[in-house]
């Protein structure tokens, strides 16, 4: 698919090239086409706008909750998976961490979360340790003061400047899968990342129940009253 289309076409015609890229998409490709469709338009629709201050080492933002859709939480389930055993050599259990910070977490709503100010558990001394692998949601949430975002953590700020090439790419492509999901007739929702995850790594045929149509991930979805309006707006954009 054409990187440029967000910019060629507008957004309506953006998200329907993409929601039938995800479409004719193996279910395993999905994230690797998403991300790939983010970091290019993105790239596009920044031209001229001012840089992010987000860098390496600059977990400010990091305790916000996080919701994911399902083929992105199974991505970083096997991600934690497949690198524990050298984490572990360096004395980091990021399963542990994940498990300890959904005890504390769990059911907490994003102004409760914020206030609790418990910092992501892949964060190990300012770095993310899945950043290759993270949500769209993280990916999209670029600040461009980062003394307004340090601040804001620390409860000293209501408002921090975003980037909104950033934010609206994200939302296309979210989106977009999304619609895809519905249309293969598998859970499309979003789910609140730390019960998600505890829940894939705890059930390892959790992947195949909802490649088959099932939800393994039911109790930490968090938007079930937005997902007729979202399913109207999905239809409502024309093929």
């Amino acid at each position: 698919m054409a990187q440029d289309s967000c910019a060629d076409h507008g957004a309506e015609a953006f998200f329907r090239d993409l929601r039938g890229a995800f479409e004719r998409t193996q279910t395993d490709a999905l994230m690797l086409l998403a991300w790939d469709s983010f970091d290019g338009n993105v790239a596009i629709q920044s031209e001229g706008q001012p840089s992010v201050a987000c860098h390496k080492g600059c977990p400010s933002c990091c305790t916000l909750r996080v919701t994911a859709l399902a083929p992105e939480v199974f991505m970083v389930a096997a991600y934690l998976r497949a690198t524990a055993a050298a984490l572990q050599a360096h004395g980091i259990d990021l399963v542990a961490r994940l498990r300890a910070l959904d005890a504390a977490t769990r059911g907490l709503d994003e102004m409760e979360r914020v206030a609790l100010r418990q910092r992501c558990a892949f964060i190990v001394q300012g770095v993310c340790l899945i950043h290759r692998v993270r949500p769209l949601a993280c990916r999209g949430h670029a600040a461009l003061n980062k003394r307004a975002c340090v601040e804001a953590a620390a409860g000293r700020a209501d408002a921090v400047p975003f980037s909104g090439p950033h934010r609206m790419v994200r939302v296309l492509v979210q989106s977009a899968l999304q619609a895809a999901l519905r249309h293969r007739g598998l859970e499309w929702g979003a789910y609140e990342l730390n019960h998600a995850l505890v829940l894939a790594l705890d059930d390892e045929d959790a992947h195949t129940q909802w490649r088959n149509g099932g939800d393994p991930l039911a109790s930490a979805a968090v938007d079930r009253e937005f997902r007729d309006a979202m399913a109207a707006g999905f239809d409502a954009v024309a093929r």
